[in-house]
């Protein structure tokens, strides 16, 4: 049974400068939660409760949102202020997480690397650290489900348009089922006219711990970094592996203008904001229908 997860948070987030200055992008708030407590809240719910995240310089905020903090405790609870409360104090409950440092940005390969003395020999699950996925069944869930039934490593996949492949990493393989293929390669951005399919890797994997024997074989790559897609090429030629379609929906935060399409997103689902929202937007798409 898998109980652990390796969630790599170490990047810049170079995209939402000047917001990232000083504060990871795995903080960025979807509404009022950070993006990343999103993922420990999807890990959890699949029953990775020993997690361990991956960060690097200028990551030290994660650290303290997952900790207790006692004085904002106290000062709560000498409010009255109970639902609040019990709010904070649920974040540091989700799981056991545990912190390992990345010393150099050497890229995703690297990062999931250094979670192998934590991992040992043990199936463990992967989630990047910004990356929100919404779905009915957590997504990280409909993985670990695959993995009891075939017990072989599987990635999550995405259909997309075959205009967008060149900006992931995209599979090689043979329909199995409705939702799930066993992947023959995996190619990494590849031009629109050379990609073997529109299914793309989304944001989410199960490893067997063979994983970290070809990850020390993988040879850096373009701008020095070891990637994690160069290293399931290599493994994928000795043990199979499989790819399942996500039942749901990705997030597209990795650029400001879907970042902020999900936060409106999420708002709308909101029982204590969707009125206003929905009245917001209504009264804004009048504004500009009038211009």
């Amino acid at each position: 049974m898998i109980k652990k997860a390796v969630i790599p948070a170490a990047g810049f987030g170079t995209r939402f400068l000047p917001a990232t200055k000083s504060q990871p992008k795995e903080m960025l708030p979807i509404v009022d939660t950070p993006v990343i407590q999103y993922v420990v809240e999807e890990a959890a719910a699949a029953g990775l409760t020993d997690i361990l995240m991956v960060i690097g310089k200028g990551k030290r905020a994660i650290e303290e949102h997952f900790d207790r903090s006692f004085q904002l405790e106290s000062q709560l609870a000498g409010k009255g202020k109970d639902a609040e409360l019990k709010l904070i104090k649920d974040i540091s409950d989700l799981a056991d997480i545990h912190f390992v440092w990345q010393k150099e940005m050497k890229g995703l390969g690297d990062a999931i690397y250094c979670g192998r003395h934590h991992v040992n020999d043990e199936a463990f699950a992967v989630l990047l650290g910004d990356t929100v996925i919404d779905s009915k069944v957590p997504a990280v869930k409909q993985l670990v489900d695959t993995y009891n039934e075939y017990g072989k490593s599987v990635v999550l996949l995405e259909r997309v348009d075959p205009s967008r492949v060149s900006s992931y990493g995209v599979i090689d393989g043979n329909e199995e089922t409705e939702r799930l293929y066993s992947v023959n390669d995996f190619v990494e951005k590849p031009p629109v006219d050379e990609a073997p399919s529109n299914l793309v890797i989304a944001s989410r994997y199960i490893f067997t711990p063979e994983i970290f024997d070809y990850l020390s074989r993988t040879k850096p790559g373009k701008g020095g970094e070891i990637q994690i897609t160069d290293a399931m090429r290599l493994m994928v030629k000795e043990h199979r592996m499989y790819g399942l379609i996500l039942d749901g929906k990705r997030c597209d935060i990795g650029n400001k203008e879907g970042f902020v399409k999900t936060n409106v997103e999420f708002a709308l689902k909101r029982d204590d904001m969707s009125a206003d929202m929905k009245k917001f937007i209504m009264d804004m798409a009048a504004k500009i229908s009038n211009k």
